[in-house]
């Protein structure tokens, strides 16, 4: 089955794990289990991780330079150097515990104090590193869960997308990707309509859930149905984007698009994502 969305991180103090311990670590960010190739290990009693599983799963940009690596989110950056305990934390110099590496082409760090630093809350229990980062709020309200649904030729697929990284960079997009506000277009559907030049087909619809399973805010992506001569489609964008809970319209683009599906992918590989309706023949 084809979809159409299948886009961080963790020095100073750590917890001191058991060799039991180092058999049974697992990573869970915003009590969801991350899902790797590759297992956390430990380093004179710190567990070091992968740092693209955290990169993708906490929100930090990541730049590569040599081989120092630099991590930034918001208002924080942190200057990372393999095999080098020193770390340039906001221009200011710390000493780690252990110091980052590279194994099997994989660069490992220390989880605690990059992820606290980042202002995540970190805890330990029985085997497990439970990470807990701020969670998007709209309107005053705490995002738990945003619900993703997209439709195929035959059925639909809904899926409950987690961790407030995800949240917030996915709102991101829609808040500061959506162009000029537009006019309705007069036809638009969740199929494809072949008979209607200028209609438009819903590629995927967002919806931000508080606790209460309540709806917050929700956007919808509408691409223009293109099997129709080209002057026929002069003049209408191809991406739209509907704030449906305002019920208005926007341009969109297709690198907007894009971005959002790599978010998406990238909640779907770490098991960040769960479906919850499959009606796809």
């Amino acid at each position: 089955m084809k979809k159409f969305f299948t886009g961080l991180f963790l020095t100073s103090t750590l917890f001191v794990a058991t060799p039991a311990d180092a058999a049974t670590t697992q990573i869970k960010i915003d009590d969801v289990v991350v899902k790797s190739d590759t297992a956390p290990e430990q380093k004179n009693n710190r567990t070091m991780v992968p740092l693209r599983v955290i990169s993708e799963n906490l929100g930090a940009q990541v730049h590569w330079q040599d081989s120092q690596i630099t991590l930034a989110m918001d208002q924080t950056t942190i200057k990372l150097n393999l095999n080098n305990r020193t770390v340039i934390k906001n221009g200011e110099k710390e000493q780690l515990d252990v110091q980052p590496y590279m194994k099997n082409n994989r660069t490992y760090v220390p989880i605690r104090f990059i992820a606290e630093t980042f202002g995540s809350q970190v805890h330990y229990n029985q085997g497990t590193v439970n990470i807990t980062t701020e969670p998007l709020l709209i309107e005053d309200e705490k995002i738990k869960v945003l619900r993703y649904e997209y439709h195929m030729t035959m059925g639909g697929v809904i899926q409950d997308i987690k961790g407030n990284a995800y949240h917030q960079a996915l709102f991101k997009i829609f808040q500061e990707k959506k162009g000029d506000k537009v006019e309705a277009p007069k036809e638009y559907y969740w199929h494809f309509n072949l008979e209607a030049p200028g209609s438009y087909y819903k590629l995927g619809q967002f919806d931000f859930m508080s606790h209460d399973q309540n709806s917050v805010k929700q956007y919808d992506i509408y691409t223009l149905n293109q099997p129709f001569p080209e002057e026929l489609l002069q003049g209408y964008p191809k991406v739209l984007l509907h704030d449906a809970t305002e019920d208005s319209w926007y341009l969109f683009s297709e690198q907007a698009v894009k971005a959002i599906q790599q978010l998406i992918n990238s909640a779907d590989s770490n098991g960040f994502s769960k479906i919850i309706s499959n009606t796809v023949a």
